[in-house]
C-alpha cells in the first residue's frame, strides 16, 4: 500500500516539476555573482581553459591558473591582469597529488585521474563552508561514442559519470550551496582535431564555448550539451530500432583527421 502511495505521490510531484520547468522557460534565469571568488582553471595556458579564464576576469574573478605550459600559463595570467585582476599562475601536473595545496571554489579538467583528485584535495574545504562549484569538462564523446575516438570517448564517458555520481552524493549529503556543472561539447575547432567536417551539425568555435560554459556556470546549470539540439540524441538513441539507428548516425556522422589520440 505504501508504495502505491509513493508513486501516486511521485505522479503528482512529477507534473509539478515538468509546469515548473515549463514557466521557467519564460522566465529569464537570475545569474549569479562570482566578483572576488577564488576560481581555480586547469588547462589554463591554452584552448578553451585559457578563454574560461578570460570570462572569469571578465566577472572579476581572483584566479589561480595550473598548467604544465611554463610559458603559456604566464601569458595567460599577464592577459588576465590587463582586465584588472588577480591572477597567479603556477606550473602544475595534476596528475600529482603532492601539488593540490590551495583552496578553491570552481575547477577545471579534462581526464578522469587529474578530476578525482583534484575533488578529493578540495571537496572537503567546500563542504565545510557548504559553497563552491565545480565544473567539468567532458565531451559529447561522453554521452555517444565516435568511432576511432575509443580512447577519448572513454574518458570522457568515466568523466561524466564521475561529475554524475559526486552531484548526486553532494544532493544526498544536503550540501545545496555546492554547484555542479559539466559541459559536453561537440567538436571544437583546435590543434588537436584538424579539419572536422559534418553534414549536419556545426563545429563549434572555442570562443563560443567558453562564453556558453560561463553563462551555465553563473546559471547554475549541471549540464550543457553543444550545439544544444544534440541533448535529444539519447532520446533518439532509446527510440529508434539499431539498424535504423545505424543508419541516422551515418547521416549525422563527423569526420576528420586526428593529430593525435590519447
Amino acid at each position: 500500500m505504501h508504495l502505491i502511495l509513493d508513486f501516486l505521490w511521485f505522479a503528482v510531484f512529477a507534473t509539478y516539476c515538468y509546469i515548473e520547468a515549463l514557466v521557467k522557460c519564460f522566465i529569464p534565469v537570475k545569474r549569479k555573482s562570482v566578483a572576488g571568488e577564488i576560481v581555480l582553471v586547469t588547462g589554463a595556458a591554452s584552448g578553451i581553459g585559457r578563454l574560461i579564464a578570460f570570462e572569469f576576469a571578465k566577472q572579476r574573478s581572483r584566479l589561480v591558473l595550473w598548467d604544465i605550459n611554463k610559458s603559456g600559463i604566464k601569458e595567460t595570467a599577464e592577459d588576465c591582469r590587463k582586465l584588472g585582476v588577480e591572477a597567479y599562475p603556477y606550473v602544475v601536473d595534476c596528475s600529482l597529488r603532492g601539488n593540490l595545496q590551495c583552496c578553491i571554489f570552481f575547477s577545471f579538467w579534462s581526464y578522469v585521474k587529474p578530476s578525482l583528485q583534484t575533488i578529493k584535495a578540495f571537496l572537503p574545504a567546500m563542504m565545510k563552508n557548504n559553497h563552491g562549484h565545480i565544473v567539468s569538462v567532458a565531451s559529447f564523446g561522453g554521452l555517444v561514442s565516435t568511432p576511432f575516438l575509443v580512447s577519448y570517448c572513454s574518458s570522457k564517458f568515466a568523466n561524466l559519470g564521475l561529475h554524475k555520481g559526486f552531484t548526486k552524493e553532494l544532493s544526498t549529503l544536503g550540501k545545496d550551496g555546492i554547484k555542479t556543472t559539466c559541459l559536453c561539447p561537440c567538436f571544437i575547432s583546435t590543434p588537436l582535431v584538424e579539419n572536422p567536417r559534418s553534414r549536419i551539425i556545426p563545429v563549434l568555435k572555442p570562443e563560443a564555448v567558453a562564453k556558453r560554459l560561463m553563462d551555465g556556470i553563473l546559471c547554475n546549470q549541471k549540464q550543457i550539451i553543444m550545439p544544444s539540439p544534440l541533448a535529444m540524441f539519447s532520446l533518439v538513441e532509446i527510440i529508434l530500432p539499431e539498424r535504423a539507428l545505424v543508419a541516422f548516425e551515418k547521416i549525422v556522422t563527423f569526420t576528420l583527421d586526428m593529430t593525435k589520440q590519447e
